[in-house]
């Protein structure tokens, strides 16, 4: 890792004016951390959020700062996939194209309940909202500006597994096992959409993220009992900031030196905080096999097929 790039920080961000970026759950922690870096650089970014009204209060907040700050703030519930095809087909009615498309949002460890599809809210936020909606984005994307799709994973992934036979968590069901579960979903995910991409000669990047220890409210919004106590009040003077945490997904976003199907996260110690550098997935996500079968799963749950280019001959 090079002195130069242990110092990357917002201020590198690269012009982003006339690019368009899509940013979920950009109302609150790394989605507003993420967007409001984006719209300082001049990108036009649409804030998709599942309350509207805390997203505009977002955006308002936003605009305070920065005046000519060009955003958007359009509905979006992950969980439910009606929703997120709902939020597609009126973002292609308005966008000719789409340059960036970062998956950010997420909730952490609560109680088990489903979707409105049925299936597990973790994984179904995290991973097959996210799934879908870049599947149905991605005609928009490859007309993009240097185009992207970034992930936001976590470390957490490096614990988690897919239980395949028992994703809804009916057998046997743990908060946090269920939340690794659905990080781990988002990095297999992100490498498998990079090699389907690049065997496809599509100019899609799609790169992953993941932000260290960062103090959101995600560690206090759905957590309960012992997880809550941990992560929202135990460890949170360890935490970095959202602005800092977001750093990975900026650079995994805008920066010509991330190439697809990398992971970027904080060079610090245990990677829990730090400036963005190139990390290791875990052997588990890489895995080609994990990969295809997390697909052909996503594909049945969600009915969405992505329209991959035909290769070159």
């Amino acid at each position: 890792m090079t002195e130069q790039k242990k110092r990357w920080a917002a201020d590198r961000i690269p012009d982003q004016t006339d690019r368009v970026f899509v940013v979920t759950g950009a109302n609150s922690g790394l989605g507003l951390a993420t967007t409001r870096a984006l719209a300082r650089r001049g990108g036009h970014v649409i804030l998709a959020v599942r309350d509207e009204a805390k997203g505009r209060r977002a955006a308002a907040e936003i605009t305070a700062e920065l005046p000519a700050a060009r955003l958007e703030v359009r509905p979006l519930d992950l969980a439910d996939l009606d929703s997120v095809r709902a939020f597609a087909d009126r973002l292609r009615a308005d966008h000719p194209r789409l340059d960036v498309l970062v998956n950010n949002a997420g909730v952490m460890a609560p109680p088990r309940s489903l979707s409105r599809q049925g299936h597990e809210l973790q994984f179904a936020v995290h991973h097959l909202g996210h799934f879908a909606l870049t599947g149905l984005l991605l005609d928009l994307l490859s007309g993009g500006r240097d185009p992207r799709v970034v992930t936001v994973t976590s470390l957490n992934h490096r614990k988690g597994g897919l239980h395949f036979d028992d994703l809804t968590g009916e057998r046997a069901y743990s908060p946090m096992g269920f939340y690794n579960q659905a990080k781990f979903a988002n990095a297999v995910f992100g490498r498998e959409l990079h090699r389907r991409l690049t065997a496809a000669g599509s100019p899609v990047r799609s790169v992953l993220a993941h932000p260290g220890y960062t103090a959101t409210n995600l560690q206090t919004s759905a957590p309960v009992g012992l997880v809550k106590v941990l992560f929202g009040r135990l460890l949170v003077p360890l935490a970095q900031p959202p602005a800092q945490g977001a750093l990975p997904q900026l650079y995994a976003a805008t920066d010509p030196g991330a190439s697809g199907g990398e992971l970027f996260g904080p060079d610090g110690r245990g990677e829990l905080r730090g400036a963005p550098t190139r990390v290791a997935l875990s052997p588990a996500a890489a895995d080609a096999e994990t990969g295809r079968r997390l697909w052909e799963v996503s594909e049945r749950l969600t009915d969405v097929r992505f329209a991959f280019p035909t290769p070159a001959s």
